[in-house]
């Protein structure tokens, strides 16, 4: 008959094992998702689309989630001249909104 104490032995043996599997699937799952390489950009694409420097830095911003009064602060232009950008990005990017801009940009590559 086994005793009490390799009975306990062995129950923290099994739950260190199942730890030890646990622990190299989130591993895997979490941890080198990060190591996915950096996509290029596609300058090719930014000029086929005749998206100006200007309108590239907007479109860079909006990316980073500042709003119009943001990007008019940062780039030291008018509010009004923002929305002429966004504009002009959303008809050379065939977007409704600034999101759908921002996805089309990533899937071309363009930022």
């Amino acid at each position: 008959m086994i005793s009490s104490n390799l009975k306990v032995e062995i129950v923290v043996a099994v739950i260190a094992v199942v730890f030890f599997f646990v622990g190299i699937y989130i591993n895997k799952k979490s941890l080198h998702k990060q190591l996915k390489p950096s996509r290029e950009i596609n300058h090719k694409k930014i000029e086929d689309l005749e998206i100006s420097k200007r309108e590239y830095e907007v479109l860079q911003a909006i990316s980073e989630g500042l709003s119009n009064k943001e990007i008019a602060e940062k780039l030291f232009l008018s509010e009004s001249t923002i929305k002429t950008h966004v504009s002009n990005l959303l008809v050379k990017l065939n977007a409704k909104r600034r999101t759908q801009a921002i996805q089309i940009a990533k899937n071309l590559q363009i930022i």
